[in-house]
């Protein structure tokens, strides 16, 4: 019989891993046997919060399957607008994507770099204060730093409704003692804002995000490093790691900065106004 648990299953994608041990916080985490279904009550409109992890990769008939699995277990249109499907094997094992891409699904490539601690940046911005966000209006001005780089496939408003959700999330995991939301600042400006948050000796990075007003100046490279830095000093994550889009200038920037290719994974998704 499955059973939904709180905590993480051990998986294979380092990814996929660190994935689930942030959602294992508060979201229920249901092992189907074949795939593990994974919800988060709290906000529904987090489409990777909200998705079924297999696995295997795709195979000859599972488009269909997969997508009739995903209405049964998450939900079906108007209440819920997305699917997303991710599978756990190692090297970003492809499968059989094609007949998902012929109906509309993007395919989604991931690298998690790793590092035991992080290097300083060549181009240390020390005009910015790396801080760990304390007050609700400094919350706030995070979260409309996220809004400000929404991509145009995220409908504005929907967007922000998720935004809020996740910044209850965030400070109440920071509030539990699983990390921290990590600021940069010009005077009291936020220009800048990351999150770490793990559970043992492992810490994940969330959401690295610069206002593209302040953007070449260093000051992403800064923020990522003074916080791996007190997020180290404070919880003990001897591993940090870091998701970004393959062959990404983000992955590059985390690589000058010590970051290495620990892991390559794979997913599929598809929500209105996803480009095909």
């Amino acid at each position: 019989m499955s059973e939904a648990k709180r905590g993480a299953p051990e998986l294979n994608s380092l990814v996929y891993r660190t994935d689930l041990m942030l959602l294992s916080y508060d979201s229920e985490i249901t092992d189907r046997e074949d795939h593990w279904l994974v919800v988060s009550p709290h906000n529904p409109t987090y489409y990777w919060g909200n998705f079924l992890l297999f696995k295997n990769a795709p195979r000859v008939g599972d488009a269909a399957r997969w997508q009739a699995l995903f209405a049964e277990e998450i939900g079906t249109p108007p209440d819920v607008v997305h699917q997303v499907f991710g599978w756990d094997t190692p090297g970003a094992e492809l499968g059989d994507v094609e007949p998902f891409l012929a109906r509309g699904f993007r395919l989604d490539r991931v690298e998690a770099l790793a590092a035991s601690e992080a290097h300083s940046p060549r181009h240390y911005n020390h005009d910015v204060n790396v801080r760990p966000l304390s007050t609700y209006p400094e919350w706030e001005q995070a979260r409309e730093n996220q809004m400000l780089v929404r991509s145009p496939e995220h409908e504005a408003q929907a967007h922000r409704t998720f935004l809020q959700a996740q910044l209850e999330r965030r400070r109440a995991m920071a509030q539990a003692g699983w990390g921290a939301w990590y600021g940069a600042f010009l005077g009291d400006e936020l220009v800048a804002d990351l999150g770490i948050f793990g559970h043992g000796e492992l810490g994940r990075y969330q959401s690295v995000q610069t206002d593209p007003a302040f953007r070449r100046r260093g000051i992403a490279g800064t923020l990522v490093y003074e916080a791996a830095r007190h997020a180290q000093q404070l919880w003990g994550f001897k591993q940090l790691v870091i998701v970004a889009d393959r062959d990404s200038s983000a992955g590059r920037l985390y690589q000058s900065l010590g970051f290495s290719l620990a892991d390559r994974a794979a997913g599929l998704e598809r929500w209105p106004g996803i480009a095909s």
